[in-house]
């Protein structure tokens, strides 16, 4: 009979702490294989199997495409990959981000629910937004079981409180309890599903495989929404899985409500940065047509494009306070990117 081997874990901001200390209170007899996603950004380059293999017992590597899976091992998500888990062994895929992050927690969580339903375990830990939510309610969703670090525990609570909140978590527990408990679920024995992952969950989780036949077809889970995607502009589908509403595009990307809300912020800036630019542009094209009618005597021409400078330079002064508000508001969160960079 089967038993609890498939841990799946996800971090973000905090995440590299957090991952140590769970990596050196594991057993090095523990029955599971592990795979964790930490969001990292693409130009990185990840240490961080060097630095759990030396936290604790268990051998931590980089996850290779085709790989395959054994016990006792941890393999990590490489920067800029999904990971994918299959049947007996791994996929890397650059497939379509997903909550902005590519590796993203939900893609791994989905697909391993996917592939072995009641065998897996869950783990939520620190992190930002909403990334691992969605995931977590497929490993449920699968029969598998949901862990999730207290959030006042965590360095970050925001990643946990949202799986909290929305998904029917079997323990919120601190750190230092979370190793213990997998060891425990680790043996347990599960029954053999006999039932299929729901179709928009194969569905989503080809998508984040580039699966051609899914991306050629017409079939899409949810319905149309009313808003854009903002990484390629075309519609987003709106998901529910019970009260947690999400959304993904044609393509594939993916958003939960806060990092949907948070990549909405991020393209309204480049928006805004893009504006400023045609403006004072503008701005200048038009000094020099004032410039040039000053110079051939046309006084009335002249004023009028001074008239259209000002508007500009109005319009130029307003954007850049609405941008200096808008970084201002982003500050914390890039710091907390670069402190996690810095620590790889």
């Amino acid at each position: 009979m089967p038993t609890r081997d498939i841990i799946v874990i996800g971090a973000s901001a905090g995440g590299v702490e957090a991952l140590i200390k769970l990596a050196g209170d594991l057993p090095l007899d523990i029955p599971a294989a592990i795979f964790v996603v930490v969001h990292f950004p693409s130009y990185t380059k990840s240490v961080l199997p060097q630095i759990l293999s030396r936290a604790g017992a268990l051998k931590a590597e980089h996850a290779k495409d085709g790989q395959e899976i054994e016990r006792g091992y941890i393999y990590v998500a490489p920067p800029d990959w999904h990971l994918i888990v299959k049947r007996k062994h791994l996929h890397l895929s650059g497939g379509p981000r997903e909550n902005n992050h590519r590796p993203a927690i939900d893609t791994l969580f989905r697909s391993a629910a996917v592939a072995y339903g009641h065998r897996v375990i869950g783990v939520v830990l620190t992190g930002t937004l909403d990334d691992g939510t969605a995931g977590l309610l497929a490993v449920k969703q699968r029969g598998g079981v949901a862990v999730v670090q207290d959030p006042d525990d965590a360095l970050f609570g925001e990643m946990p409180r949202s799986a909290i909140d929305n998904v029917q978590v079997d323990c919120i527990l601190p750190l230092s309890e979370i190793a213990g408990v997998l060891v425990k679920l680790a043996h347990e024995s599960v029954e053999e599903e006999a039932d299929r992952p729901s179709n928009s969950m194969e569905i989503e989780s080809a998508l984040a495989q580039m699966d051609m036949d899914i991306l050629q077809s017409d079939g899409r889970p949810g319905t149309p929404s009313a808003f854009a995607c903002p990484e390629c502009g075309g519609v987003l589908w709106e998901l529910k899985d019970g009260k947690f509403v999400r959304f993904r595009c044609r393509t594939g990307h993916a958003f939960a409500p806060k990092s949907l809300l948070a990549r909405q912020s991020e393209a309204l800036e480049e928006a805004l940065w893009s504006a400023l630019r045609a403006l004072e542009e503008k701005s200048a094209l038009i000094r020099k047509m004032a410039e040039r009618a000053n110079g051939r005597g046309q006084k009335l021409s002249a004023q009028r494009f001074e008239a259209q400078a000002k508007e500009a330079d109005q319009s130029i002064a307003l954007i850049r306070e609405a941008l200096i508000r808008n970084n201002g508001d982003n500050d914390g969160n890039r710091e907390i990117e670069r402190s996690e960079i810095d620590r790889l």
